[in-house]
């Protein structure tokens, strides 16, 4: 080969590794930029927050529901039963359905404060899984667009090669006639 071939070889080689690097740079600032979205959603919760989450985690357990019947049979026992004629909360139970009132009236809210903040945190995880998807979409284009940028340079380098191997034979076939 002659050296002008080998300097057009050499420079196809230079804009070829140019080209994926700039390809290479595109991907790493586009993945800069969704992990920089997906790792800034964490947060801490105030002592509310997670006073809310405890009480809705015990009021949702078979822990809670046990304890509860346990302590309504309790009063009904001992109203209705041990105290006889002198119990402060007679049979209609008005006082243990007030209770009850309270407690329900009370923890439907707080219920619905964790389930609320689980609701955030589930659509948190729902925007980072699409935002994770977009990248590994992005990686996929940027990988198709090097694999074709490779498949064109090395078609182009065959097809030099090619030409050079063609002219060089026909200067062979010139000596020989």
């Amino acid at each position: 080969m002659e050296k002008s071939e080998f300097t057009q070889l050499l420079q196809n080689e230079n804009e070829h590794i140019s080209k994926l690097h700039k390809i290479v740079l595109d991907s790493v600032d586009e993945e800069k930029l969704l992990a920089d979205k997906v790792y800034s959603s964490t947060e801490s919760l105030s002592l509310a927050d997670k006073l809310a989450d405890k009480v809705a985690e015990f009021g949702g357990s078979w822990k809670f529901i046990i304890l509860f019947l346990g302590m309504i049979i309790f009063w009904i026992a001992l109203n209705a039963y041990w105290l006889n004629n002198k119990s402060f909360d007679p049979y209609p139970f008005i006082l243990l359905n007030l209770i009850l009132s309270c407690v329900a009236a009370l923890q439907a809210p707080i219920i619905m404060m964790s389930q609320n903040r689980k609701e955030d945190r589930d659509r948190k995880r729902a925007e980072n899984d699409y935002l994770i998807n977009l990248k590994s979409e992005i990686e996929i284009r940027n990988l198709h667009q090097k694999l074709d940028l490779l498949m064109i340079e090395q078609m182009k380098n065959l097809l030099e090669t090619q030409k050079a191997q063609m002219e060089k034979l026909e200067k062979i076939e010139e000596k020989l006639n």
